[in-house]
């Protein structure tokens, strides 16, 4: 064998050694890049549960947050209303007042001088809450009437106010044992299958008023 045929044949055995070195390390990268292309089965599973377990946990706490700024927004109508009512009377040295009903299971409020007759609105329509979503409670018994207790809104509730701005012929209730304050003419707004309340009281003849929530509103 000449030296041309030698050095033929090593270049040939050299060429071949570093395409199988390069073949290795190709196939050692490709082995170690499979991991991270993608998740795998019990990784994803264990991400589906913590977002299952986050979500169960921050959902109580969203609602609860929803909830409370429906019952505000629903509240401040109320005392709006009413605000309303008393400062029209005063103006127009007439009568005004608030009045509430259900109408098909959905809270309606009137503000009114004379007779409500087309002024009936539904409870928070105007600033986006749903009034289905809405519950009405009273302590009011008539026009200008505290009872005992307080109530689910049944029938049409008033609170009136004459050219004072003041309650005419009214009765605050009985004050409770030990307070020598009357409960007032209250209104409570309260959100379906939830315990948060707000509520607006009518406290004095001279027609303050107050906001109160949840035990505040008192007892049903």
């Amino acid at each position: 064998m000449n030296k041309q045929n030698l050095i033929s044949l090593y270049m040939h055995s050299k060429n071949h050694k570093i395409k199988q070195r390069c073949l290795v390390i190709s196939n050692y990268k490709l082995r170690s890049a499979q991991p991270d292309s993608g998740f795998s089965v019990i990784e994803l599973i264990v991400a589906a549960l913590i977002i299952g377990i986050l979500g169960a946990i921050a959902a109580p706490g969203w609602l609860g947050f929803v909830n409370r700024q429906r019952v505000n927004k629903a509240n401040d109508v109320v005392l709006a209303a009413l605000q309303e009512a008393q400062r029209e009377a005063k103006r127009t040295k007439r009568d005004y007042s608030v009045s509430l009903k259900i109408q098909d299971d959905i809270p309606q409020i009137a503000i009114y001088q004379g007779t409500p007759s087309s002024n009936w609105r539904n409870l928070g329509e105007d600033v986006g809450i749903n009034p289905e979503e809405i519950l009405v409670l009273t302590n009011i018994t008539g026009e200008n009437i505290a009872g005992a207790t307080i109530a689910d809104l049944s029938g049409e509730k008033t609170i009136k106010f004459d050219y004072m701005g003041t309650l005419p012929n009214a009765d605050l209730g009985t004050p409770p044992d030990g307070s020598t304050e009357a409960p007032g003419l209250k209104i409570v707004v309260a959100v379906r299958n939830s315990n948060i309340k707000r509520c607006v009281i009518v406290k004095t003849l001279l027609g303050s008023m107050l906001t109160e929530k949840d035990d505040q509103c008192g007892d049903e």
